[in-house]
């Protein structure tokens, strides 16, 4: 994927916090995303995934803090905004009386980037009859529909929220690997949230985990899991040793066996481990995305 030597970052979140009523949906969230790099947040539900993107859009007030896309804050400047970023909510809010081809032609209007050609094959690619109205449409050809939307303007910034929900398999692997594939190949910068840990293993540069409102992890995917691992220890007494290792992530303790997921770690981080008393065999297990990501939601509801 294309990176760039730029430094400002893409996206910038500063201290961002969200409070509806005495529910914090987000809290106190700081990050930054490179230009041209490509940014999967994932979390469980509720997590605070889609209102972070909705005060990065704007279409959320921040209670505190600041979001900032391509150096712009949507609450000072929302036209520049909307002409340099292309943006998929989860919800999607179309005039349902709108034949397709009258939703383009109104959105046509709006850019001064409008890619014709671009528009042209992805409205072939997700065979989209444009002479339906959008009441007609499906869940699956509204999603395709705002993507066409979202892409055919040619943003320096994608955001995409749950992307892929309601898209059958065929229009989704079209999307991943005909469409998202060559946006990031072009070095635009994508922030995309989805359940799907595969998808965001597949295409993403780095990721970000939230719980609760909080950021857990925000970290280059292969550093993270090169450096993330989960420990099978046996304990020849059946008690976990009062001391326990550095970057602790989550334990889990059955019978005589101890599995214990930590981050940072190195070779040091198992020669530790077996010297301690009462450990016995310990084996080192490399983790995908998505058993790294539930270890860590684990650890943060054991001690919540």
């Amino acid at each position: 994927m294309t990176t760039t030597t730029d430094t400002k970052p893409a996206i910038e979140l500063l201290g961002l916090t969200k409070r509806f009523g005495r529910t914090t949906a987000v809290d106190d969230l700081s990050l930054r995303v490179a230009p041209g790099s490509t940014f999967g947040l994932i979390g469980p539900n509720g997590a605070g995934k889609t209102t972070t993107i909705k005060m990065l859009m704007g279409v959320l007030t921040p209670t505190l803090g600041l979001a900032r896309a391509l150096g712009i804050d949507a609450e000072v400047e929302p036209l520049t905004l909307k002409q340099r970023v292309g943006y998929v909510p989860e919800a999607h809010h179309m005039d349902r009386w709108m034949r397709v081809r009258e939703v383009v032609a109104f959105c046509r209007s709006l850019y001064v980037s409008w890619n014709e050609d671009t528009c042209r094959e992805m409205l072939d690619r997700f065979e989209l009859d444009e002479s339906k109205k959008v009441k007609q449409l499906s869940k699956g050809m509204l999603v395709k529909l705002s993507l066409v939307l979202a892409v055919s303007h040619e943003p320096e910034l994608l955001v995409l929220d749950e992307p892929m929900a309601g898209l059958d398999p065929l229009a989704r692997e079209e999307f991943l690997d005909g469409v998202l594939r060559t946006i990031c190949e072009r070095g635009q910068t994508v922030l995309f949230s989805t359940h799907s840990l595969d998808d965001v293993q597949r295409l993403a540069d780095t990721v970000g985990i939230l719980h609760g409102g909080r950021l857990l992890v925000h970290r280059n995917i292969e550093e993270l899991l090169a450096t993330t691992k989960r420990l099978r220890a046996t304990l020849t007494n059946g008690r976990v040793p009062d001391r326990l290792p550095d970057n602790l992530i989550w334990q889990r303790v059955e019978g005589r066996e101890w599995l214990v997921t930590v981050g940072e770690f190195t070779e040091e981080t198992a020669q530790r481990l077996r010297a301690e008393e009462g450990v016995g065999h310990v084996e080192v297990i490399d983790l995908g995305l998505e058993d790294l990501f539930k270890d860590f939601i684990r650890g943060q509801r054991a001690v919540s």
